[in-house]
């Protein structure tokens, strides 16, 4: 099983479409002990931990303890990279990948996030690579009104000091639309849709020279084309792929801490073999003739519905203009397949479940 560990629910930025907020107190930190978390996750044969906040390296000792706790365990870490030079180096270097919060060029980041957070990440990610950090570093962006995606992903994959190893990207399309978007159909139909196709195009001209880039979202996805294995819910949620909240609580997602259908067990009581398929998407989903290649996008897009229904198809449509764009560069993907330019395995990614949620 994967599992997602929230440190604390603390944060030290306060980003413009996160509604997380950042909170204090006890309620905001781990109020279970190591013996606890140990004698659940001991009875899961082959555990995979991935650190979470809030910002979990705010709580960078507890991370140390957990990790000389469960030396067996594959670590995964979802930070906004401010604190990353933090983690001693023997540390970092145990985590298989690394998913660090930037949203495109400075102007882009740090109006999202604040001023001279890109600076700062910027200068932390190239900490990792001074310090010979060999694990996956994917920029994971969040893409709102202000983004352009075609320029800010270019953006991300183009730089060469430091440089990062995937691309990936959420839509800022969670919770409720008011105070988040002024025209989200306008921004849809004249800057992202339009952007994916450039990107897509572009991504199939790299591959002529032999270079698979990692844009996260296609990968998988061209990978579902070209194999014909369908894919269920890419983010795991509710299926292989839990939360430990900080109360001990077990969800099925981290953002939904407070959403009673999101909770499906606690450390104490809860056998981890009996979490796995606890949840799936409901319908539209599974009657979609996108599901096999989409998987259902969000577990908690599709039972909270924040946008109501018509918001839902909305994004919806967003994701069927990224498999169609796909779809339609796929035949040149074989011929270079064929040519052996490049191979199926360049698009099998990720390697472990690293906390992408895949579908943007």
């Amino acid at each position: 099983m994967n599992y997602h560990i929230v440190l604390t629910r603390q944060c030290n930025l306060d980003c413009v479409y996160c509604h997380g907020g950042e909170e204090h107190g006890p309620r905001a930190e781990v109020g279970y002990s190591l013996d606890d978390l140990a004698a659940f996750l001991d009875r899961d044969h082959d555990t995979q931990l991935m650190f979470y906040g809030g910002e979990p390296t705010l709580r960078v000792p507890l991370m140390e303890q957990i990790m000389d706790r469960f030396p067996q365990a594959r670590f995964m870490l979802q930070t906004n990279a401010l604190l990353l030079n933090r983690i001693p180096e023997e540390y970092v270097k145990r985590f298989h990948s690394i998913l660090v919060s930037i949203d495109g060029p400075r102007q882009t980041t740090d109006t999202y996030r604040s001023r001279g957070v890109y600076d700062r990440v910027v200068d932390n990610v190239g900490w990792l690579r001074e310090v010979h950090y060999s694990g996956d570093v994917v920029a994971r962006m969040a893409v709102s009104e202000q983004s352009d995606v075609y320029r800010d992903v270019r953006h991300l994959l183009d730089m060469e000091n430091p440089k990062f190893d995937h691309v990936h990207w959420q839509l800022n399309v969670v919770w409720d639309a008011e105070g988040n978007w002024t025209d989200f159909d306008g921004w849809v139909r004249e800057s992202y849709n339009p952007g994916i196709a450039r990107l897509v195009n572009d991504w199939v001209r790299v591959m002529e020279d032999g270079t698979v880039e990692g844009i996260v979202p296609f990968l998988p996805v061209v990978h579902t084309l070209l194999t014909g294995k369908p894919s269920r819910l890419r983010c795991g949620s509710g299926i292989d792929t839990f939360v430990i909240h900080v109360d001990g609580s077990v969800g099925v997602c981290p953002i939904s801490p407070d959403w009673p259908f999101s909770i499906v067990g606690d450390i104490w009581t809860t056998e981890p073999r009996l979490l796995a398929d606890v949840m799936s998407v409901d319908e539209p989903c599974p009657s979609c003739t996108d599901f096999p290649v989409c998987g259902g996008r969000c577990l908690f897009a599709n039972k909270e519905r924040l946008w109501g229904e018509q918001g839902f198809k909305k994004i919806c449509g967003t994701v069927k203009h990224m498999i169609g764009c796909l779809r339609v560069v796929l035949p040149r993907i074989r011929e270079l397949l064929e040519s052996e330019v490049i191979s199926v395995e360049d698009f099998d990614y990720p390697q472990y479940n690293n906390g992408c949620e895949i579908i943007p």
